[in-house]
């Protein structure tokens, strides 16, 4: 047998195979008992539940390293006492590591009251409802669980993701008028809903617009990012196993005006078309939403808005290319936020902390980033961080790992507004700070591949 033949049999006999990427989800149901405090609800008891609240988690393995995507139909996972315990027992029962694993909630208003918001407590505010303790401990618990059973129902599969897009349902509520003033427009009634209309600006940023009934100025609506990012996880024969729609827009549908019933809003809609179509479970991860709200409100406009955004998530998932050949990794790092004093009678501008402290992560998969970002990011922000980025498939997921308050850019303090003014304690140029730590990570888990 010659020297060339043998070298190839040792070759073919002792090179490693590659490892199979295994993926796997679960979901356990959070709904809480009636007669809990909705976050809504100004303190009022539950007593209605229009939908079944979930966790739903998606692990992802390439044989070596693994990741952890958990959605929580909550308005918020801070840090403290929601995503920090629930990565300590994903990381326990797993392995695998916290900078792998991301929390993150849908941002539902008629979700429980469940944290003490003591990182963005805002001039006058009155103290949080009392906290059903029983219940938070059992919340961590389930929401792990699903991250656990997703481990453990884990096979071989193929991912990929596709972007569309659904401008018509969402609008940026901080128009500003020729001054550069903001007037908030958190609704709009009937008679300018009808005059809505869609436009692109030369530089590229999406608006829905409206003409207001005001016969002397005129309002300018800022921008929204129409984006309707999906992930595909597959069986290797095709079938979809699980499947992450990514969108920005406030889940607000029904508050305030159903304050004391139970909903996961139009994110339940988004996933149930999905669900119900293809099969699988279907996660949603909220997008650019913080100066986003739906073009319309109530019970009906909560199924009208999930079902088109799921309707075009299912569109895109039809044409989604997959691979296993997929490697994947996480990265977070500590972000300092700079606070602004509160001008209150009834605040100890002493007593303000002159920082923040939270975090930003970043999950790849692939050549597919998710970018975890703390708080609720305005549009301007967000927008900044996908155009610098410069990367096709950029999730960016608002409301993970902690909650913050308000992340405004700059331009936004001298507008004025609910969301720089009395919405947030993080002082101007927090934005920014967000824009560039997000761009080094991004940066830094690109040079690490």
């Amino acid at each position: 047998m010659s020297v060339s033949v043998v070298l190839f049999v040792l070759f073919v006999l002792c090179h490693p195979a590659a490892a199979e990427f295994k993926g796997g989800c679960g979901k356990v149901n959070i709904t809480p008992p009636l007669g809990i405090p909705l976050i809504g609800s100004y303190g009022k008891p539950s007593d209605d539940v229009l939908d079944e609240l979930y966790a739903k988690s998606l692990v992802l393995d390439d044989g070596t390293n693994a990741v952890v995507i958990v959605s929580c139909d909550l308005l918020y996972t801070p840090l403290e006492e929601i995503a920090g315990p629930v990565r300590k027992i994903i990381a326990e029962k797993t392995g695998i590591p916290e900078r792998n694993i991301l929390v993150c909630a849908t941002h539902t208003h008629s979700g429980p009251e469940v944290f003490t918001k003591s990182k963005f407590m805002t001039a006058g505010e009155a103290p949080p409802p009392a906290i059903d303790r029983y219940y938070l401990d059992t919340l961590v618990k389930k929401i792990a669980g699903s991250a656990l059973i997703a481990h453990k129902e884990m096979r071989e599969v193929k991912i990929g993701a596709a972007k569309g897009q659904a401008p018509e349902i969402v609008y940026n509520r901080r128009p500003r008028n020729n001054d550069g003033l903001v007037k908030m427009a958190f609704t709009v009634p009937p008679e300018v809903r009808a005059t809505r209309k869609v436009v692109v600006d030369p530089g590229g940023d999406v608006r829905t617009t409206f003409v207001l009934p005001d016969d002397k100025t005129e309002w300018k609506f800022g921008p929204i990012d129409p984006e309707v990012c999906v992930l595909r996880v597959e069986s290797m024969d095709g079938e979809i196993l699980a499947s992450l729609v990514n969108f920005g827009c406030h889940p607000v549908s029904i508050y305030p005006f159903l304050s004391t019933a139970v909903s996961a809003d139009y994110p339940a809609f988004v996933t149930s078309v999905v669900e119900g179509a293809e099969g699988g479970l279907c996660l949603f991860t909220l997008g650019l939403a913080g100066d986003a709200v739906p073009f319309d409100r109530g019970v009906l406009p909560r199924q009208q808005i999930g079902r088109a955004i799921g309707g075009e998530a299912l569109m895109r998932l039809q044409f989604v290319t997959t691979t296993g050949d997929v490697t994947v990794s996480g990265l977070k790092t500590e972000v300092v936020f700079p606070t602004k004093k509160l001008p209150s009678p009834n605040t100890d501008s002493d007593k303000t902390p002159e920082h923040v402290t939270s975090e930003i992560q970043v999950l790849r998969l692939g050549d597919i980033y998710i970018l975890g970002l703390p708080g609720e990011v305005l549009v301007e922000v967000g927008l900044a961080i996908k155009k610098r980025a410069g990367l096709e498939n950029l999730f960016i997921v608002t409301l993970s790992n902690d909650a913050i308050g308000y992340v405004c850019h700059s331009d936004a303090y001298d507008e004025g507004g609910y969301e720089p003014a009395d919405a947030t304690n993080l002082a101007k140029g927090a934005g920014e700070i967000m824009i560039e730590k997000s761009l080094e990570l991004i940066d830094q888990i690109r040079q690490d591949r």
